[in-house]
This record gives C-alpha cells, sequence and structure tokens, in this order.
C-alpha cells in the first residue's frame, strides 16, 4: 500500500513538473520571438537579436519554473535558505542549458557525419528531431537533480 502510494505521489508530481516546464517554455519561446523581433527593428542581426532575446526569454522562464517549481512541484526543505534554494536551482538549470547545448551541437554533427545530404536539405527537420531529444534528456535530468538536492527527503 505505501509503495502504491508513493508511485501515486510521484505521477503526480512528474504531472505537474511536466506543467510547469511545459508553460516556461512556452514563457521563454514568446518572450524570446517578440524581443528578437523588437531587436531586430532596432537594427539589430538576426542572429544578435535572437541571441540576446534568448537570454531574457531564458532568465524570465527560469525564475517562474523556480516560483511555481517551488510552490506547486517539490516540497521545500525546511534546512535551505531561500536565497541558497535560488541558487542551487540556477546553478542546476545552468547545467541543464549546458547539456542541450552540447546534445544540440553534437546531435546535428553526429547527424550530418551519417547523413550529410539531408541534413544540408534538411536542417529544419534535423534541428527539430534533434531538439526534441535534447529537451527529454534535460527534462529528466532537471526532475532527477532538483528531486535530489531541493526537496526535502521525507522520513521513511
Amino acid at each position: 500500500m505505501e509503495t502504491e502510494n508513493k508511485c501515486k505521489k510521484l505521477t503526480v508530481q512528474l504531472i505537474k513538473f511536466a506543467f510547469v516546464g511545459g508553460t516556461s517554455f512556452v514563457i521563454d519561446f514568446v518572450i524570446t520571438m517578440l524581443l528578437s523581433s523588437l531587436f531586430r527593428k532596432f537594427g539589430a542581426s538576426t542572429e544578435t537579436a535572437a541571441t540576446i532575446a534568448s537570454i531574457f526569454g531564458f532568465v524570465i522562464s527560469l525564475i517562474y519554473n523556480y516560483f511555481m517549481s517551488m510552490h506547486f512541484v517539490f516540497e521545500r526543505r525546511e534546512d535551505l535558505n531561500r536565497k541558497v534554494e535560488f541558487l542551487i536551482f540556477t546553478v542546476l538549470s545552468l547545467i541543464g542549458l549546458g547539456l542541450n547545448a552540447a546534445i544540440m551541437y553534437f546531435g546535428v554533427v553526429l547527424f550530418r557525419m551519417g547523413f550529410p545530404e539531408y541534413e544540408a536539405n534538411n536542417p529544419g527537420i534535423v534541428t527539430a528531431g534533434v531538439k526534441m531529444v535534447a529537451t527529454g534528456v534535460v527534462m529528466i535530468y532537471n526532475f532527477i537533480s532538483r528531486k535530489l538536492t531541493l526537496e526535502k527527503k521525507n522520513e521513511a
């Protein structure tokens, strides 16, 4: 019975995590798209506008994700100062960002090595496919790393 309750609790937690992550993605995406368009209107190149806008999108969605995760997804540790908690959350998120970037880069390079003509003719499809893999890996990393470091340990 206790194992069944733990499974139900973990399932609910994963659903909440997915919801918070999904809404964080939407916030990041919308802010990135809006600001990159605005920056281009003021004369920035596409790559400069996209890069700067993506930093704003990431930071704003990170702050949203922190508050929502620590309020709805994870049970807070009482022995952890909120500033330290946010710092740990941010460091874990930056590691996830680095992991995402590495998977994107090496995934596209590996795909290009195996299927150079397909990659050359379909860069958007290759990018989207690699991004799905990277998102899945980073989602698992984010959940496990936050659960292990930020969540209150339940006494058995």
